[in-house]
């Protein structure tokens, strides 16, 4: 891949809850610092620390409000199934403020809950847990009938989308979406992670 330095700096935050999938983001936040230069800040409600389902205790640079994250380039929401409770945090504000100033915005898995609570499928293709999951989670949303039933993530604009079976493809459709001028290294991360899934 092409020298990372090479590329723009850019900041990602990645938000995390209570219970947030250990897996979901490996692939994203490793990629975009070591291949594209980016930043990675970690946010989480009051910034304090969190827990994944597999006990790793994560302590996050920042809260989630939407002021002290006015620099952010791009933000992504990994799952958990405090998404879905029955007091989710709000991030609405922060999801809106990226959004709104041309940033990338991705969810994967309940992390897509989020999205689809701001608004942001409205007239967009996107994807999450299978049909209909959305829905028996949170309700009617806008953008209900954009919805694709796929196993790989979905881009629509600066709108990332992608199943918790998906870190990998979140990965790179995320990336592609955010370096635009970056398609062959996205291209090669591709190929290096089918090579894994073409063998099961």
């Amino acid at each position: 891949m092409a020298d990372a330095k090479m590329a723009a700096k850019k900041s990602i935050g990645l938000v995390f809850i209570e219970g947030y999938a250990d897996w979901e983001f490996g692939f994203l936040s490793a990629s975009a610092v070591e291949y594209f230069g980016a930043r990675i800040i970690s946010l989480a409600p009051e910034a304090k620390s969190v827990a994944s389902i597999g006990g790793l205790v994560l302590t996050p640079e920042r809260g989630i409000s939407a002021d002290e994250n006015a620099d952010l380039d791009a933000m992504a929401v990994i799952g958990s199934e405090g998404w879905f409770s029955d007091t989710p945090p709000d991030i609405t504000p922060l999801i809106l403020s990226v959004h709104r100033r041309g940033g990338t915005v991705g969810g994967i898995c309940a992390g897509t809950l989020p999205l689809a609570r701001a608004g942001l499928f409205s007239g967009r293709a996107h994807t999450s847990n299978g049909a209909g999951w959305i829905e028996g989670k949170i309700g009617s949303y806008e953008g209900a009938d954009r919805y694709r039933d796929v196993p790989f993530a979905v881009s629509d604009g600066p709108v990332v989308s992608a199943s918790g079976a998906a870190p990998g493809t979140f990965a790179a459709t995320f990336l592609e979406t955010l370096f635009p001028a970056r398609a062959e290294d996205v291209g090669q991360m591709r190929q290096f992670m089918a090579r894994e899934y073409g063998s099961i």
